[in-house]
């Protein structure tokens, strides 16, 4: 199942997709931080109860049993920008808070789509990042003459754009996410999505220099 961000992602996604196995649950805005929220609030929250309804996935706290999920391979398909990444970390916290035994039993996974899309010629060409779209440009003859889209969101793009780029079990990319230390994990997802702003500046200032000006999105 892909979840996907919005109305229009996902009407492109459910033209895209194969029925036979794929199914499409959008997301209408940004969900709930359930970090900073009690259990009544969540449950309250109609988007969460589409997740838990529509995934199978039960009551906060109970055993995990992979056989009663309704999908055993949950794809996070959010936009390459700024509000996607905010909304695949709301979507992640969810998970790790409500169900952490998704991550142990390997059901979670993040689609990649892409961010360019270059046509030379009767040929289209797909880049995920600006380092795919530096190697493709040189490739090209200096004189090369190519018309080039960057995607605003999912929703830009078509049906068969869709299916080709991020959904085609053939061609896409698919990150499949796994917690390898539970604790450390625990942490981050306190600092990063909690109530207290402090250690929250901390962390950002402390990683500052692990990041590249140039993969900014600003």
């Amino acid at each position: 199942i892909f979840i996907v961000e919005g109305d229009s992602a996902g009407g492109s996604a459910k033209q895209g997709r194969d029925r036979r196995y794929q199914a499409i649950l959008p997301l209408r805005g940004k969900i709930l931080n359930v970090e900073r929220k009690d259990d009544e609030a969540i449950y309250k929250n109609q988007e969460i109860q589409n997740l838990i309804l529509g995934l199978g996935l039960g009551l906060k706290g109970e055993d995990f049993r992979k056989d009663t999920l309704r999908y055993h391979k949950i794809i996070i398909l959010t936009d390459a920008d700024v509000d996607g990444a905010h909304i695949r970390t709301l979507l992640l916290t969810f998970f790790f808070r409500y169900q952490k035994a998704l991550f142990e039993e390997g059901c979670i996974y993040v689609g990649v789509p892409p961010l360019y899309k270059v046509e030379r010629g009767n040929r289209a060409y797909y880049c995920f990042d600006d380092e795919d779209l530096k190697k493709l440009q040189k490739r090209f003859p200096s004189n090369a003459s190519y018309t080039m889209q960057r995607f605003k969101g999912l929703g830009e793009m078509m049906p068969l754009q869709l299916w080709e780029t991020t959904m085609d079990p053939s061609t896409r990319k698919l990150k499949q996410l796994t917690v390898e230390d539970a604790a450390e994990t625990n942490v981050v997802f306190s600092l990063l999505m909690g109530n207290q702003v402090e250690p929250r500046k901390e962390l950002i200032t402390s990683s500052a220099s692990k990041i590249s000006l140039d993969s900014l999105d600003v």
